[in-house]
């Protein structure tokens, strides 16, 4: 029996042409079941730009982060592949339905693209610095949680129905960080990981900063990394555990659905 496809596409102040064109060639080459654009702050005339696109478009008032957006549109679906691509398009749709496919096959549960691997093909490289602050960070989250990947922060992921329910429960992240927690938690949780190679397209108008996001994943991949050995039930996680304020899962914190 084949599969349903749920797509997220969590979106902070797009380039609303380049999002229309990116959710129409999603469509055409994954024909999903949903697509959620997932919008934070809307500038004025965004939405109704995107009222014909084949996607529902649900906003937030104000900047969520990436991670409690996704985490909010996968609440919202019911699908059984859970998966999101980054609105700015740089993975494209084919690279995309490759990144899909091992879930939707039940060949894996988490498929994580890989900009990084050595199979990935060439396409519009990143500039200098932030090609290096990416490496840099990619090496320190190889050394510190499992599995080990070539890339953690590619924006195209897919997620079992069956996966997302456990892991669900110990994500905490809302920012970019949640990508490596995902991944970190999927390996703590035995759950079987794969890279899929994908093409990139870097866009040099994006809105992240890359020396303030390499500052806060790395603070990510330390949290990561303690989530992760709570998990196997460290002492050591267990006691710095103890020593902190309690805090509250994103699910947790989830607000009702939005249309």
């Amino acid at each position: 029996m084949q599969r349903s496809v749920g797509v997220v596409v969590p979106a902070y102040r797009p380039d609303v042409e380049r999002l229309v064109e990116y959710v129409d060639a999603i469509a055409d080459r994954l024909s999903p079941a949903t697509i959620r654009i997932e919008l934070d702050a809307p500038r004025s005339g965004v939405v109704a730009a995107l009222a014909d696109t084949p996607a529902t478009v649900a906003t937030a008032p104000y900047r969520r982060g990436k991670g409690r957006a996704i985490t909010d549109g996968f609440e919202a679906l019911d699908t059984d592949v859970l998966a999101f691509a980054d609105d700015d398009g740089s993975t494209p749709a084919d690279s995309f339905a490759a990144v899909v496919r091992p879930v939707e096959g039940d060949e894996a549960d988490l498929a994580v693209g890989s900009r990084r691997h050595p199979d990935s093909p060439m396409g519009h490289h990143r500039t200098f610095g932030r090609r290096r602050l990416g490496d840099a960070f990619a090496w320190l989250a190889r050394r510190l949680v499992d599995p080990s990947l070539y890339d953690y922060q590619c924006g195209a992921k897919a997620v079992s129905r069956a996966a997302w329910n456990e892991l669900r429960e110990h994500l905490y992240e809302p920012g970019f960080a949640w990508d490596v927690e995902l991944v970190a938690i999927a390996g703590a949780l035995d759950q079987r990981v794969v890279e899929v190679p994908v093409e990139w397209h870097d866009q040099p108008d994006s809105t992240v900063s890359p020396l303030g996001t390499s500052l806060a994943l790395a603070r990510g991949v330390l949290a990561a990394r303690h989530r992760a050995g709570l998990i196997h039930e460290s002492r050591l996680h267990g006691a710095i555990d103890a020593r902190r304020t309690e805090q509250s899962t994103l699910v947790e914190t989830h607000g009702p659905d939005r249309p």
